[in-house]
């Protein structure tokens, strides 16, 4: 039950159709878990924080730095050699006291993934590597959880939401991560963020729409990117969404592995 403190804390989302009294409740009693609290996850956490998300867990192995700061708003030059699930925390915890935070210095493999992942309701992974999100992705398919995943580069970057263990009004499975990238790409042909470069806003934009895409997977309103990419170019100013699906060849619930 939302406390009067709340109601007023939340007053714009509780009057707000689609969302109302019940949505908000359904925020309270929710529980995220975050993957990374870098450029995508620092505007994640904090919207998320903001809307009243019951309980965000932080999922990360890194600590502050200068280059940082460009873009990860969420931690400030005083946090510079601070673990990074200390400082986004701290920041969430002054944002809004409401919010349960559960801080996870570590990183995801294939090996952990499972355990952290199915103790939550909702996955959103803001990770910069590839190791992590098929790790990432594979645990919430076997856990049956949604997953909201994104990936920035220079100037541009993709969004989509997976629930591949459920079906399609069409009864063909949704697709997996694997039906969207069936395997990660050659080592070394992709440049990190360190060689590359990255535009700061472009990570605010992108983990906003993280927060967005998970606010609606816990309340239910609008049309998710459940088999959908947006992909967005930030030197054009373009978004585009490409539908993709189930292919019966992937690894996880192709039609060989599916009964």
């Amino acid at each position: 039950m939302l406390s009067p403190e709340e109601i007023e804390r939340y007053a714009r989302h509780i009057v707000l159709h689609g969302v109302g009294g019940p949505g908000q409740t359904k925020l309270q009693k929710a529980r995220v878990l975050v993957i990374g609290a870098g450029g995508l996850g620092a505007p994640l956490l904090q919207y998320l924080a903001a809307a009243g998300v019951g309980a965000l867990g932080i999922a990360d192995d890194d600590i502050v730095s200068l280059s940082n700061l460009q873009r990860q708003i969420i931690h400030g030059t005083s946090d510079v050699g601070r673990p990074k699930i200390e400082s986004a925390a701290a920041a969430i915890r002054r944002l809004n006291p409401h919010v349960v935070v559960e801080a996870h210095a570590l990183r995801l493999t294939p090996d952990n993934a499972r355990e952290l992942v199915r103790s939550y309701d909702v996955i959103a992974d803001g990770s910069d590597n590839f190791v992590t999100r098929y790790a990432v992705s594979d645990a919430c398919f076997h856990e049956r959880r949604p997953l909201v995943t994104a990936a920035v580069g220079s100037f541009d970057a993709s969004l989509t939401t997976l629930r591949p263990y459920e079906r399609a009004e069409s009864g063909t499975p949704n697709p997996t991560y694997r039906c969207l990238f069936p395997a990660p790409p050659p080592e070394g042909s992709v440049p990190a963020c360190d060689e590359a470069g990255v535009l700061g806003a472009l990570t605010g934009i992108v983990g906003s729409m993280m927060a967005l895409e998970v606010l609606r997977e816990i309340v239910g309103f609008g049309e998710g990117l459940v088999g959908r990419l947006l992909l967005i170019d930030a030197l054009s100013m373009r978004f585009e969404t490409l539908s993709y699906g189930w292919d019966p060849d992937n690894s996880l619930s192709g039609a060989r592995l599916t009964p």
